[in-house]
């Protein structure tokens, strides 16, 4: 698997600039191959990013390489990546991370990464462990007001990962925990029913099934599990008594998965 994590300027994949980037080939009896990347995003960050990732504006321009040059070596190593047929592996990659690049090959490179890669659409393999643990472990609660049910963080301690908060929020870290996870929830989704974790044994679903499938038939099912559960959050936001003070009448989640087509502008 190729593990992809970006640390990033704002938390809108239409707006954020790549602070950080880590490509990490993993498994295959080869070994750990580990790519980085450091840019100068060249506007203020939010600072509730900063304190995610702890990368200041002035640390990233003193240290950080031009986002025109870093995004096209980022572009380079992602199509060789997918040439090669070798799956990209990451947490809410299809909602975040993918979309943050493409945003910002278009912005630096001229075109989105439906073009700036040769049918990247057509020939990536994606393994997204934020879609496929909602799907196989499905009405999971909040561990807390700030821990929510699918983050990264959650996800690796329920496949029995433990987790290095102190480590965390950086791109090789979270890297390898969804590369970790995905090795995890295909383990389990092989193993006979009968051999499974109790906790899954549990759930009274065998939703895990449903992972055990060619890498080609998980990409393309991840996609209908990720439109719909963009059909479901979009409905319980629009829904004033189920959503509360989060109510918005007029929410539009996007379901298209892992790459959101460009809005033109003008476009709603």
């Amino acid at each position: 698997m190729a593990a992809l994590d970006f640390e990033s300027s704002d938390k809108h994949p239409e707006t954020a600039r790549i602070v950080t980037c880590a490509l990490i080939l993993v498994g295959g009896g080869q070994p750990t191959d580990y790519r980085n990347w450091l840019l100068n995003p060249g506007i203020p960050q939010a600072p509730g990013a900063i304190a995610v990732h702890g990368i200041t504006d002035e640390y990233a321009a003193e240290h950080g390489q031009p986002a025109e040059q870093g995004v096209a070596e980022i572009v380079k190593a992602l199509s060789e990546v997918i040439a090669a047929g070798v799956p990209i592996v990451g947490h809410n990659i299809g909602s975040y991370d993918l979309n943050l690049l493409s945003h910002e090959s278009a912005r630096h490179l001229g075109a989105p990464l439906t073009e700036t890669i040769p049918d990247a659409a057509g020939r990536m393999r994606v393994i997204d462990t934020c879609v496929l643990d909602r799907q196989a472990a499905p009405f999971r609660k909040r561990v807390s007001e700030e821990q929510g049910p699918y983050q990264m963080k959650t996800t690796a301690q329920t496949y029995g990962l433990g987790w290095d908060d102190k480590a965390a929020h950086g791109a090789d870290y979270d890297a390898l925990m969804s590369a970790r996870a995905a090795w995890h929830m295909g383990n389990i989704a092989h193993r006979p029913r009968g051999q499974r974790p109790d906790w899954v044994r549990g759930l009274r679903t065998e939703r895990f099934d449903s992972l055990a499938v060619s890498l080609d038939d998980l990409h393309a099912a991840q996609a209908v599990w990720a439109r719909r559960d963009a059909e479901s959050y979009q409905s319980y936001l629009r829904d004033p008594k189920k959503s509360g003070a989060k109510h918005d009448p007029n929410a539009v989640i996007r379901g298209e998965w892992p790459l959101i087509p460009h809005q033109k502008d003008g476009e709603q």
